[in-house]
């Protein structure tokens, strides 16, 4: 098995306008190893998330490659880009984008019934990933009861239910303050190393840049390796 678990090549991303286009970056190299946590740092609008994104197969390049576990991650439909995603990608966004309606085991459970799992051996590893992150009494609350710390928390399980080997953070700690953002932050490092993870973390803040192994810059279409994390 090789080393490196995500690899992209010559990546890159144009949308159209109106009048034009606008692109937002071209010929962009990245690789990722197993076992490693990787930061990508930059000014808002440089096109982190749009990286992101097409790195965990939300959205597809205009031009390159990515290959996932030796896997061309676009090389199928829509529908088979969505089951690779589902199987072996975890997504934490700024927003947890929870469901409302549905309490913190439903939400948690749904990529696991997504990919075919019956509804009680679904619960039952939800309810494992719930007290993992430390929130196993909360399984019957909605998204409404909890702090935003908890649904974080929540949204950081239901990243991990299925196992994935990615972890795809894009600034997981923006909507909290600081003590309780370096509480969601040390549990992100925590299940990093535990579970074997191979991590992105999209950040501007240079605090949490400083936990990972590897912190990349972009800034005006370009990507580079700093020779150190910033101090």
């Amino acid at each position: 098995m090789s080393d490196r678990v995500l690899v992209a090549e010559g990546l890159g991303k144009t949308y159209p306008l109106p009048k034009g286009e606008l692109r937002v970056f071209e010929g962009l190299d990245f690789e990722l190893k197993r076992g490693e946590l990787a930061a990508i740092m930059g000014a808002s609008g440089v096109g982190k998330t749009t990286l992101l994104n097409l790195l965990g197969g939300l959205d597809r390049p205009t031009e390159g490659r990515v290959t996932l576990d030796g896997e061309d991650l676009f090389a199928g439909t829509d529908r088979e880009v969505a089951s690779i995603r589902n199987r072996k990608i975890g997504f934490v966004f700024q927003v947890y984008h929870l469901l409302p309606e549905f309490t913190a085991l439903e939400n948690v459970s749904f990529p696991l019934m997504i990919g075919g799992a019956p509804r009680k051996k679904a619960f039952i590893r939800a309810a494992e990933m719930l007290q993992e992150v430390g929130l196993g009494d909360k399984a019957p609350s909605r998204p409404g009861q909890l702090s935003g710390g908890e649904q974080q928390r929540v949204a950081i399980a239901r990243s991990l239910v299925n196992n994935p080997s990615l972890l795809l953070a894009d600034e997981p700690t923006g909507n909290l303050d600081w003590k309780t953002g370096e509480r969601v932050l040390r549990l992100v490092l925590d299940l990093h190393e535990r579970k074997g993870l191979s991590s992105i973390l999209v950040t501007h803040n240079e605090k949490i840049a400083r936990y990972c192994h590897k912190v990349y810059m972009m800034e005006a279409g370009t990507m580079k390796l700093l020779a150190a994390p910033p101090s």
